[in-house]
């Protein structure tokens, strides 16, 4: 019983201080609008969430939310499947290692508004946000698989080769176990990335029903106050996949290690 109270009493400390801080820089905000007085620059919180309340009560703006969220989405999970089968062949066959490698360090090392205006070139501008996530979210997923892979323990491997293990149950028993760490990490790491991407890439592509498009527009039309209401939208979606993805990846790797 005094062990549970003491984890309740962590936790509560634990929220008060992350209330503290974001009550620190919420009036950091406050005082940086007062100070420059002009809402055409910044605007105040009080201002920013009456905003966000009266977007809230309009169709196009769950249509808008909800159309780059899937976008956003569809580049993860595309990003995630690919970064997983590039890790798997790079990790077996040198060859492909050898080609492939050089291709991940270029695209980690590309800024994502060159990937994008590339995009804008190839290929259909609705389709650029999900290339763009994509193209983020594989070499982070890639490097975190490779990681746990050549991470296994040899000793184990040993012993499955020597009590005949079949290959589906070396992957299952050995390799999944100690990959997941490192894979939910990067997960985790990528969607904070993706959303970043998929955000950046509507602004420059600008697809009906979307995100990027209406902060396009606060800015063309000088309308802060969208503009902030606007990024307020994406980092609570962004926070809000994050909590959902570590509360997946808590139900279903708590056996692999991971920890929330």
């Amino acid at each position: 019983m005094k062990t549970s109270t003491t984890g309740d009493n962590k936790r509560i400390i634990e929220v008060l201080r992350k209330a503290l801080a974001i009550l620190f820089w919420v009036l950091i905000w406050q005082i940086a609008a007062m100070a420059v007085d002009k809402e055409i620059l910044i605007v105040s919180p009080l201002v920013t969430i009456e905003r966000l309340f009266e977007l809230v009560g309009e169709g196009w703006f769950w249509k808008s939310s909800f159309m780059s969220l899937i976008r956003i989405m569809e580049g993860f999970f595309v990003g995630v499947v690919a970064g997983i089968v590039a890790a798997v062949f790079t990790s077996t066959i040198r060859v492909i290692n050898d080609l492939l490698s050089p291709i991940m360090s270029v695209i980690k090392a590309t800024p994502i508004a060159s990937f994008i205006i590339l995009l804008l070139v190839w290929i259909k501008r609705d389709n650029v946000p999900l290339f763009a996530v994509a193209l983020m979210v594989t070499p982070i997923i890639w490097a975190n698989v490779c990681e746990g892979i050549s991470s296994t323990d040899k000793n184990l491997l040993e012993m499955a080769k020597v009590f005949k293990f079949s290959g589906l149950k070396k992957i299952t028993k050995i390799y999944i176990p100690n990959i997941m760490p490192t894979f939910i990490a990067g997960c985790t790491t990528a969607m904070g990335l993706a959303w970043k991407a998929g955000v950046a890439a509507e602004v420059l592509s600008l697809p009906n029903n979307s995100i990027g498009k209406e902060l396009y527009h606060s800015k063309i039309y000088i309308e802060t106050a969208d503009l902030f209401a606007w990024t307020a939208v994406v980092i609570i979606l962004s926070m809000i996949l994050e909590y959902l993805l570590k509360k997946v990846f808590k139900s279903i790797g708590g056996g692999y290690g991971y920890r929330d």
